[in-house]
């Protein structure tokens, strides 16, 4: 595709997107969607086919090869986008062990990706020869995928080590409880990588197990695994408002809070009450939103999970209430403690790039679309790219634009839509996408109609019948 102007490339990305889409909706497999998009889209290899049938942007199929020698124990090569863009455009081809750990990657052999030389696998060997480092290609899973250990295939596994742990130990024991926190750690750090509704079985198994050791445990075991049955419940809570699911998310938070009160576990109350404003915020019970919020500031240690607090629960409060000089009092005083405060990973903590996203939001609510646009851009320079935050603050900066810059604002939505696979795209993202589209609904901006096709599109996180879509 090396003559193909920039605007095509777009176009080809964008109906690439709409193809895809559809396949999965009628059920194809990935050799099937990338069939398909090599007869509508002529201009595409087949090896930049096979990435845009995954959904995957050329950053994240880097990733993925890097994660294939990872597994073998090996440092990743230095494989950049612009060599991935010349390996797509048949400008540039990769070593052997660059085309085996690419198959690898997508899940597919080196001839179906264009890759096949040197016999490095064929329909004609009798088994495909070792690589230096002792692994073979595997057999394709229905997944598609490689049934090598992936952060994917690991999820399960933790939850097996905790049923390993209880039968071990029925009664409970210190390692158990040990383990139940990991577990809890491992759920919060990874919380980003796993679609919601995937992680929510997890965590819900993890519970459902611990429930039998805390009913005979010691005092001491039992206080400690019913502190982590809390931090278990606040995942469930805000995985089930990820998924849409406000009623189900108050509940799970509100026995989080309570756990976190009868452990004497403050960051836990504190956390779930941050979380319990969120969801009456969603459902514009103010009164109820600023109650949660200031509960939990009066549960919440100093520094960050202040900070955390002001930002996530009390300052959208504020805003919507359009109390301007609480809300700018309470940016002051958040932004002066991240000046200084050691930022937390995972679900539980808290980093600049999620406050800026929070202050833009107020700032948007309030009506300051210039100062939102800039805020919004300082949250999305410190996320990481492709993850939930970036695509909310790149959704929050388009908001900002909507009215200004309808196109601009929509291509960005579309970029979000591109790199965020539908069962991955948060009930947050939908509500701001939702938002946008009512904005823009007047606009006769093509990537304004295209994004009104693509939402119109987008399958809901949860069928009709319960199931994860």
């Amino acid at each position: 595709m090396g003559g193909v102007s920039r605007s095509r490339r777009a176009e080809i990305q964008r109906e690439a997107s709409r193809i895809r889409a559809r396949c999965q909706r009628d059920g194809h497999t990935h050799e099937r969607i990338v069939a398909t998009l090599c007869s509508a889209l002529p201009e595409l290899t087949a090896l930049e086919a096979w990435r845009l049938a995954l959904g995957w942007s050329r950053a994240q199929a880097i990733r993925e090869v890097a994660a294939a020698y990872r597994e073998d124990g090996l440092l990743p090569p230095g494989l950049t986008p612009a060599m991935l863009c010349r390996y797509e455009h048949g400008q540039d081809a990769p070593g052997d062990e660059y085309r085996l750990m690419i198959s690898r990657a997508y899940g597919a052999r080196p001839d179906q990706l264009g890759l096949a030389t040197h016999c490095l696998w064929c329909s004609t060997c009798a088994s495909p020869p070792p690589l230096h480092y002792g692994r073979h290609q595997n057999e394709e899973t229905s997944t598609g995928r490689e049934g090598t250990m992936t952060t994917d295939s690991g999820l399960p596994a933790i939850r097996e080590s905790v049923q390993w742990a209880v039968l071990d130990a029925p009664g409970g024991s210190p390692a158990l409880a040990a383990l139940a926190e990991a577990a809890v750690e491992h759920y919060a750090l990874n919380y980003s990588k796993h679609p919601p509704a995937v992680l929510l079985n997890e965590v819900r198994g993890t519970r459902q197990v611990l429930a039998t050791a805390v009913a005979t445990a010691d005092q001491p075991t039992a206080l400690e695994l019913r502190r982590q049955v809390g931090w278990l419940s606040a995942l469930l809570g805000n995985l089930s408002y990820h998924l849409d699911d406000r009623s189900g998310a108050r509940a799970h938070l509100t026995l989080a809070s309570a756990f976190g009160e009868s452990t004497r576990e403050p960051a836990l109350t504190s956390w779930a009450s941050g979380a319990l404003s969120m969801v009456a915020i969603a459902r514009e019970d103010w009164s109820h939103a600023r109650e949660h919020a200031e509960y939990g500031l009066g549960h919440a240690p100093p520094g960050l999970r202040r900070a955390q607090l002001l930002g996530w629960a009390l300052l959208p409060t504020l805003a919507a209430l359009k109390r301007v000089p609480e809300a700018d009092d309470v940016v002051a005083e958040s932004d002066e403690i991240m000046r200084t405060a050691t930022e937390l990973p995972g679900r539980f903590g808290y980093d600049r790039a999620e406050h800026r996203l929070h202050v833009a939001e107020a700032h948007l609510t309030l009506e300051r679309y210039d100062r939102a646009a800039d805020v919004a851009h300082e949250s999305i320079a410190a996320a990481p790219p492709e993850t939930p935050g970036w695509a909310a603050a790149t959704l929050v900066l388009a908001l900002a634009e909507a009215r200004d810059a309808p196109d601009q604002a929509a291509t960005r939505a579309l970029g979000v839509l591109d790199c965020i696979p539908p069962g991955r795209l948060r009930a947050t993202a939908r509500t701001r996408l939702a938002r946008l589209d009512r904005l823009l609904g007047d606009s006769a901006a093509p990537a304004a109609t295209e994004l009104a096709e693509r939402l119109r599109a987008l399958p809901a996180p949860i069928r009709t019948d319960g199931t994860a879509a």
